[in-house]
């Protein structure tokens, strides 16, 4: 076996990932800090051909050094708006036949590798410290945890969208 070149892996130019037809799938960011994590975010939400990310509250916006240096240019592909009120963005999600799943640690959560996507699924990350505001869980029509099974009560933020992005396309796509 050998490692393939990048001019052989058959990814999407940015005018052809304008024109691809997107996952039923948006990401919100409710107070995500750090922009490393919001940059990382946007690159894996730019490999699922996620529709859209929702930055709300302090969430930091494109343009900052640090959010492009991780993101490696999928602030340019990847659709993007500022809310600053979640719950408003909640509401117009719903609105529009979004199912709202937060990832979050709570009771009767449902574990992410058992989870059945339901149509198209707005995704909310909450704050690195904090996690997902309780007035948020409240509204959800899902929340989903990844089971911890270490010392660590949780992951990075942008190590948790990872994998539920993965596990939501999956479910979109199959």
């Amino acid at each position: 076996m050998r490692k393939l070149r990048n001019n052989e892996l058959g990814r999407l130019s940015p005018e052809e990932y304008a024109k691809a037809s997107k996952t039923p799938l948006v990401v919100v960011l409710d107070n995500i800090r750090s922009m490393h994590n919001v940059g990382s975010i946007f690159r894996t939400a730019d490999c699922f051909l996620a529709e859209h990310i929702y930055l709300c509250g302090l969430t930091p916006q494109p343009g900052h050094h640090e959010i492009e240096k991780t993101a490696l240019g999928a602030t340019q592909t990847v659709s993007w708006s500022k809310e600053e009120s979640i719950l408003t963005c909640i509401s117009k999600l719903k609105a529009q036949g979004y199912r709202i799943v937060a990832l979050e640690q709570a009771e009767a959560s449902i574990d992410l590798r058992e989870y059945k996507v339901q149509g198209p699924t707005a995704l909310v990350l909450g704050h690195e410290v904090m996690g997902v505001q309780q007035e948020v869980v409240t509204i959800c029509d899902d929340i989903i945890e990844i089971k911890q099974f270490g010392t660590k009560h949780s992951l990075n933020v942008s190590v948790s969208a990872g994998m539920a992005l993965f596990q939501i396309h999956k479910g979109l796509t199959d």
